[in-house]
Parts: structure tokens; C-alpha cells; sequence
């Protein structure tokens, strides 16, 4: 099973080649990174060409990338209108947001990677049957886009009405489209528990992130335990633990933020920074 940095751990900052060269001298094999234009501004063609040349010459692999959430660099603050979804029931809303992340899905052609890591809907958003068909209009030319660039989309569980377990599995079976699933332990915790969440996304999970929090607010210390680093995440089902690994030595060699990196360990998520994931 592979080990995998998301490179959410440093939204805030601009993704450059010194910082993979760290994340590779750390020990990590691979990465996820997390599409934020602050980040990976997957518009500029000038960055796409640096991260096309170095990871043709490098052995850190980009294993995923996470498809972006707002179309301006500051993380959603301008306004909704930055706000980037596949189930806005607005038909000329949805259309813009596929063909943002469209956009992402083009840096495959650059940099392959096997995995778009894609949210169902905002956080908290309410269930609404209009919203279900947007998204399966958006899916169905994503799922398109996707396969003819050797990327397959995987749907993550986020905490709102629209993608717990259940109504994503739901969706799934309804829809009949040929779509898998990133299961975000973190989130499940959040939502209705890891161990049912994962008893009901099991057969279509291709891909974990696994990161904690109190069960009720993403920022605040954790009660995902883990106590023996990468191979102790507590409450998730052994089928979808990470192999061993101690991704805390590793952590000397990367950002400040970073050097106590295990999946148990947090920092306030929001405009200022990530929270630490392994992605397996």
C-alpha cells in the first residue's frame, strides 16, 4: 500500500520544485496535490512546465490530485461566486465549474497522475434532487474528460447532506456511472462514524485520506488515535490502514509546520494553512 503527502499541509503557499525535492529527501514516495491557485495554479502555464520537468526527472511520483474548490487564490474570500461546484442546479454555474476543473484535469497531459480527488457539493450543503441531477450531468463529462487523459475520478465524502456514505453509494446505483471513491477517514469521523462509512464505500474505495479531529470541529486536537505513527490510525478498519511507516522522521526535512507529520497530527485549516494527510 502506498504512502502518499498531500500538499494541502502547505495550501497557503505556492507549490515549487524546492519543496517536492524536500518531500522526496523526507522518505515520502509520492504525492497528492491539492489544487488551490494560491498553491498549484493549474492556469499558469509558466509553473504546469516547471512541474512537467521535474517530476519527468524525479522518482516522487504525483499520485492524485485534489480538484480545486475556488477559482481565486484566496481561498474562496472574494465571494461566491469563486465557489467551484459539480451540483450547482444552475445550468450556465455548473457548465463554468466543469470547465474549471477541466482545467485541472489538462495538467495530466503535463504530469500523468492516476487519481482526480473530487467533492460532491460545499461543506454543509442540504440535499436537494436538483443538485443530484447537476452533479450527474457534471460527472458524466468529467468521467469523459478523465479517462481520455488516463485519470479516474474518485468521489471523496465530505460533511454535507449530499455525500455521506450512504447517498453517494446511493447516487452510484442510481446513476450507473463507473466511479470510485477516496474515503476521508477524517470526515466520516465528523459525520456517521468511520467504521459505518467505510462498511458502505468499502467495495468502491480506491484511495484513503486519513487525517483527524474531535469528531465535531475539523480544527480542534483530534480523537482519531494514533499510536504507533503511520500503522496505529485507531478507529479505521484494518482493511484500509496504511502499511508501516514513520512518517514523523521524515518530517525534519520539510516545512516547520510539518515536523511531527503522522496522520493523527492537525493544524487549523482555513486560508493561513493545511492540516496534515496521508493520502493511501
Amino acid at each position: 500500500m502506498d504512502h502518499v503527502l498531500s500538499t494541502h499541509l502547505f495550501v497557503s503557499h505556492r507549490l515549487t520544485v524546492a519543496l517536492l525535492e524536500r518531500v522526496w529527501l523526507a522518505g515520502i514516495p509520492a504525492v497528492e496535490i491539492f489544487c488551490a491557485r494560491q498553491h498549484l495554479d493549474y492556469r499558469d502555464p509558466a509553473q504546469i512546465r516547471e512541474l512537467r520537468h521535474w517530476f519527468r526527472d524525479s522518482e516522487l511520483k504525483l499520485h492524485s490530485l485534489h480538484a480545486p474548490m475556488y477559482r481565486d487564490d484566496i481561498w474562496g474570500v472574494s465571494g461566491p461566486q469563486s465557489v467551484i461546484t459539480i451540483t450547482d442546479p444552475v445550468q450556465g454555474k455548473r457548465i463554468a465549474a466543469v470547465d474549471e476543473i477541466k482545467r485541472a484535469l489538462e495538467i495530466a497531459e503535463a504530469v500523468p497522475f492516476r487519481y482526480l480527488i473530487q467533492h460532491f457539493g460545499v461543506g454543509e450543503e442540504e440535499y436537494d434532487d436538483r443538485k443530484l441531477d447537476a452533479a450527474m450531468s457534471s460527472l458524466e463529462e468529467l468521467n469523459l474528460f478523465a479517462r481520455q487523459r488516463g485519470v479516474e475520478i474518485l468521489l471523496e465524502n465530505i460533511p454535507n447532506q449530499l455525500s455521506s456514505s450512504e447517498r453517494l453509494s446511493v447516487f452510484l446505483a442510481q446513476t450507473h456511472l463507473d466511479l470510485n471513491f477516496c474515503f476521508d477517514v477524517g470526515h466520516a469521523h465528523i459525520m456517521e462514524g468511520i467504521e459505518r462509512a467505510f462498511e458502505v464505500m468499502k467495495p468502491r474505495i480506491r484511495s484513503t485520506h486519513i487525517h483527524d479531529n474531535d469528531g465535531v470541529v475539523p480544527i480542534l486536537p483530534g480523537t482519531v488515535p494514533a499510536p504507533s505513527g503511520a500503522e496505529g490510525v485507531g478507529r479505521i478498519p484494518a482493511a484500509a490502514r496504511p502499511g508501516a511507516g514513520d512518517f514523523r522522521k521524515a518530517g525534519k526535512h520539510l516545512d516547520g509546520r510539518a515536523k511531527n507529520y503522522h496522520p493523527g497530527c492537525r493544524e487549523p485549516r482555513g486560508r493561513d494553512g493545511g492540516d496534515c494527510r496521508l493520502v493511501v
